[in-house]
């Protein structure tokens, strides 16, 4: 399979970050608002999603027997310009449809601006829907089932990475065709682990071991500390701990789903953090969108950071000499976790359902996804575009960025229940309570089950 006609010059990392991953113009990052879980919808909204049961203005037929398609893709500027390319290219190869990229809202309004549009009856043919969202919007009857579509289509199902197979399954059907998809590992300042004379960490190492060693990075003279955590209880303050509680055999909801699966392991999950609470070692960040943390350690100021691929343009730029290690853990096998991003389709008409299909399983075919990846700054979403000559090029030439892709063999997601978003707010308060040293761990786990244990109760 030949990797296509080639974009203009991508950014490599160094140059100015893509909006589409560090930052955007709401002044957070498109990753950071993806870990705040916009999934949590008001009664009123939930019931709009149901009854938006109009189909679009009309089956989007012309009278030259073209389809338009209606995408609403969430990107600005890098993110932008490879999703509009792409576009232009299916567009002069697909006479019979039309792609119009124009529509829509940045993707971390999306979900509001998707709600809105089914209530109205006037809804796009394709969106950009984050996968913490997917399992609300997938509630409406408008949202297309894909299996078949993934199923059937170029790329075996089964080549797609496990974690953006997981993303876009609820309920055991494909809702949403694999858009995007990272991953969290370890980004150190070799400089300061020089300076404190601590040897660079390995892969298999555990979170003792990290701890102990942001606690010697750790210099309150100087003003650095061994590493950061986002301190105000959204989802990029949670997301970041499934990874010990999985790890330690725990779940976010448990086998029976009527309550959550981490009880006991939250709990130790959580004493790790309070350890690095207890010995200011650790950045809590006042502020959503993490910004905050990420500058410090971009000033050469904190040892270690746990972060995504998306970041390694920034750090490169502010000229860090960096190692990148997969996450420490407690039994030794390595664990992380994957946010990754869909492509939803909706039902205007056959017509435009078909086309919509078409377009969808296209764009995530390997000779478009490695160009859309290196150019918006994302992993492969599947094996056959990890093969391609064009994405091992650009991982060789990435310090760290094969360490990121090889996490993907063993990420994984959060689960897709739309009770998930008020868990994962009942566990940030807890987080940021030990964070603060306002709770111990196990209160604050007590707290957090008695919150999200009810939500789980909720018929749905």
């Amino acid at each position: 399979m030949t990797a296509g006609p080639v974009l203009p010059r991508s950014p490599l990392p160094g140059d100015p970050p893509p909006a589409g991953h560090p930052r955007r113009d709401t002044g957070l990052s498109r990753r950071d608002v993806l870990r705040r879980g916009t999934g949590l919808l008001s009664g009123a909204a939930a019931g709009a999603l149901l009854a938006g049961c109009g189909s679009g203005e009309s089956d989007g037929v012309g009278a030259d027997g073209r389809v338009t398609v209606e995408l609403w893709h969430g990107q600005t500027d890098t993110g932008r310009a490879a999703i509009q390319q792409l576009v232009a290219e299916f567009n002069r190869t697909h006479p019979k449809i039309r792609v119009d990229p124009g529509g829509g809202v940045l993707s971390d309004a999306m979900l509001q601006k998707v709600t809105a549009a089914l209530a109205s009856g006037s809804y796009p043919d394709i969106a950009y829907i984050f996968g913490s969202d997917l399992a609300s919007i997938a509630r409406s009857p408008k949202v297309v089932d894909l299996t078949a579509t993934m199923a059937h289509g170029p790329t075996p199902w089964n080549d797609f990475w496990t974690p953006a197979r997981e993303a876009v399954t609820v309920n055991k059907r494909v809702r949403a065709a694999p858009a995007l998809i990272d991953s969290l590992a370890v980004v150190c300042n070799k400089k300061l682990f020089a300076r404190a004379g601590v040897p660079l960490p390995e892969p298999g190492w555990t979170w003792d071991e990290f701890t102990a060693t942001a606690k010697k990075l750790t210099s309150h003279a100087d003003g650095t500390f061994g590493t950061g955590w986002p301190g105000v209880g959204d989802e990029d303050t949670v997301w970041r701990i499934w990874p010990m509680i999985w790890d330690l055999g725990g779940e976010v909801i448990s086998a029976d789903g009527h309550g959550i699966g981490f009880e006991d392991t939250g709990v130790r999950a959580l004493e790790t953090i309070a350890t690095l609470a207890s010995d200011k070692s650790v950045y809590i960040d006042p502020k959503p969108g993490s910004e905050q943390m990420y500058q410090v350690f971009l000033s050469g100021r904190m040892g270690m950071v746990p972060t995504g691929p998306w970041q390694l343009p920034d750090v490169i730029q502010a000229k860090i000499d960096y190692h990148v290690v997969p996450l420490p853990s407690y039994s030794g096998k390595e664990v992380t976790i994957s946010g990754p991003d869909t492509w939803t389709v909706f039902d205007n008409g056959s017509a435009r359902v078909a086309a919509a299909r078409t377009f969808v399983e296209w764009l995530i075919q390997p000779p478009q996804d490695v160009r859309w990846d290196i150019q918006a700054g994302s992993l492969p979403l599947s094996r056959s575009t990890q093969a391609l000559p064009a994405w091992q090029d650009r991982s060789s030439r990435t310090e760290g960025l094969s360490v990121f892709t090889k996490a993907l063999e063993t990420a994984r997601v959060r689960p897709a229940h739309p009770a998930y978003p008020q868990i994962s707010e009942a566990l940030g308060q807890a987080i940021t309570a030990v964070l603060l040293g306002r709770s111990t761990p196990a209160k604050a786990l007590r707290d957090c089950a008695h919150e999200a244990n009810a939500a789980l109760l909720i018929p749905r």
